[in-house]
């Protein structure tokens, strides 16, 4: 499983950190980080912190790839 977080989305509700504390830390108030291929044992909790964003910022799956694609240029 990849994930990507659009870091200029993110608003620091933080929802994805309650959800999946293994894969996403806040640090201060709004500094997102986040483990670009969390274990496969942490794959339920990230897909229930991606629905439970409340500005959609986590992409995930084939999606994320897509998108990681286009970040990198």
């Amino acid at each position: 499983m990849q994930i990507v977080v659009d870091l200029n989305r993110c608003q620091g509700y933080a929802q994805c950190v309650f959800l999946a504390p293994r894969v996403f830390e806040l640090h201060g108030e709004e500094a997102l980080l986040y483990a670009p291929t969390p274990p496969d044992d942490q794959a339920e909790r990230v897909l229930r912190a991606a629905a439970a964003c409340p500005v959609q910022a986590i992409l995930v799956g084939e999606r994320a790839g897509a998108g990681a694609g286009a970040d990198v240029r």
